[in-house]
């Protein structure tokens, strides 16, 4: 029923994300938020980021402030009212915002700049966004929800066509399918943030068509798509917040028996820690990000309360929420713009590229840039068969194994490519096969002879490389195949080395 699915990211993503300037800043000591279209006690994440924002503020005596936006015209003038009135740091909430955030920030190089999901193409030291993976928090909440409709119809209502919206409904669609490949799914966004009526009507229509759990994701749009939907008996979930507590007064709104779960965003953690950073007189990220993901409990879902769910159901979203933040299951939505990532897309990019977009690749793609072998797999005119271990199972590597490694460049480059072949083979390819020689390097440019690699057939079925665990085959790419294993592999010569070291 499982299925491994391979998420294309940005480098940016990949990159560790709280990595700050080791240069102190003077610390602030006021900050003032601009809200999206809403209001701070809107149930979503325009009151999420206010709350953070106050017990920032409280904890660390800062002078705080906040200004409503009513019309997105008021952006830039919002922002004005907060830099003219000698705020140190201004907090903006929403994607929408991000373009005026940007612009105020390079006009006001003394202000620091927090935006809420946001991305930042071009980093300034004094500008951060802080991203959420809502493709995860969707990917659980869909998971969630195809396991407890009845009719096997979930569906959707979502505010504006926005990566952040995008993300919300991509994963999921994904979640739901990844438990049950024949679920029916429906969705409908709507261009407003504040049309509760207008999400009331397309929940409205969906139950009418046999759908039975309605997922709310677009501020009071989407809340107003689940309140409806509740009234009329459908199951519903909400997002950034628990909905339960707000959107359904703690139980006390009718229908809050109907809230199965909510798919969280902590922006208030998210603007708490940056604000706290600057008040501690600390640099903000220095690639402008700051990435809540599963990883780092910067997402989640919410428990049932009041609804009546399956302990058994909840173990299971559980269990693939730890799947998420360990890496071992990714949900196939581009984590910046939301969309789903496709078998062609991958195929059309080079192995550097591919490795370098996902996560759970970082030390591997540090150790190859440190051997200088980037431009090795990147070429378009080579072909490869990469054995890709995960993070993890550098993590398993004795650190003075490393250490020795690091300060052996021509070393660490024959450990390296004694995980590439200079041919593509799939992994049924290497099976037939059973071994093949590695194209060792002594250094970049100086090829050595190669040793041989082995492959055989687990009991179960698996394919194992040299004693690696295959965990993850045939990843295409434009040059060559990509397969993960979950073990660094390395000569025989250079084991007996190391070991007498």
């Amino acid at each position: 029923m499982k299925r491994l699915l391979i998420v294309i990211t940005l480098l940016a993503l990949m990159l560790p994300s709280a990595a700050v300037v080791s240069a102190q800043a003077e610390p602030i000591i006021s900050v003032c938020l601009v809200t999206d279209l809403g209001r701070v006690n809107d149930g979503t994440f325009n009151q999420y980021a206010y709350e953070g924002m106050v017990r920032v503020a409280e904890d660390l005596n800062l002078d705080s402030r906040f200004i409503e936006t009513v019309a997105q015209t008021d952006y830039e003038a919002n922002i004005a009212t907060c830099v003219d009135e000698g705020f140190d740091a201004i907090i903006t909430v929403g994607f929408l915002i991000a373009d005026a955030t940007a612009a105020a920030a390079a006009a006001n190089p003394e202000v620091y700049f927090i935006g809420v999901d946001q991305f930042h193409a071009n980093p300034l030291p004094n500008l951060v966004g802080i991203q959420f993976r809502e493709d995860q928090a969707g990917f659980l909440v869909g998971a969630l929800a195809a396991q407890v409709s009845e009719t096997g119809k979930i569906a959707g209502v979502y505010g504006i066509d926005i990566p952040p919206v995008r993300k919300f409904r991509n994963g999921f669609e994904q979640g739901a399918l990844y438990v049950n490949p024949d679920i029916e799914i429906a969705g409908v966004y709507i261009p407003d943030f504040i049309a509760p009526q207008l999400g009331a009507e397309a929940a409205e229509q969906f139950v009418a068509d046999g759908f039975d759990v309605i997922f709310g994701a677009g501020g009071p749009t989407g809340s107003g798509g689940i309140v409806r939907a509740a009234e009329l008996g459908a199951y519903v979930i909400g997002v950034d917040q628990d909905e339960w507590v707000t959107t359904f007064g703690s139980g006390e709104t009718p229908g809050a028996d109907r809230i199965i779960t909510s798919a969280l965003k902590r922006v208030d953690q998210g603007v708490y820690d940056m604000v706290a950073l600057l008040a501690e007189g600390e640099a903000l990220p220095e690639d402008s990000l700051y990435l809540m993901d599963a990883a780092v409990d910067g997402v989640g879902f919410a428990p049932a309360h009041d609804a009546v769910v399956d302990e058994e159901v909840t173990a299971s979203v559980q269990e693939i929420f730890e799947m998420l933040a360990s890496g071992d299951l990714t949900t196939g939505v581009d984590p910046v713009t939301g969309d789903l990532v496709t078998d062609e897309a991958m195929g059309e990019m080079t192995i550097a590229e591919i490795a370098i977009s996902n996560p759970d690749f970082s030390t591997l793609v540090e150790l190859v840039v440190a051997a200088g072998l980037a431009d090795v797999l990147s070429d378009p005119d080579a072909t490869f068969t990469v054995f890709a271990p995960t993070n993890d199972a550098f993590a398993a590597v004795p650190p003075e194994v490393l250490e020795v490694l690091a300060a052996d460049p021509a070393l660490l480059t024959r450990v390296l490519t004694y995980h590439v072949l200079g041919e593509v083979l799939t992994s049924e390819q290497l099976v037939e096969l059973a071994s093949a020689e590695t194209m060792e390097m002594e250094a970049v440019g100086e090829p050595t002879t190669g040793s041989e690699v082995t492959f055989t057939l687990t009991e179960d079925g698996g394919l194992m490389v040299d004693g690696a665990n295959v965990i993850a085959a045939d990843i295409m790419a434009s040059n060559g195949v990509i397969h993960v294993i979950d073990a660094v592999i390395v000569p025989a010569e250079i084991l007996e080395m190391l070991a007498g070291e």
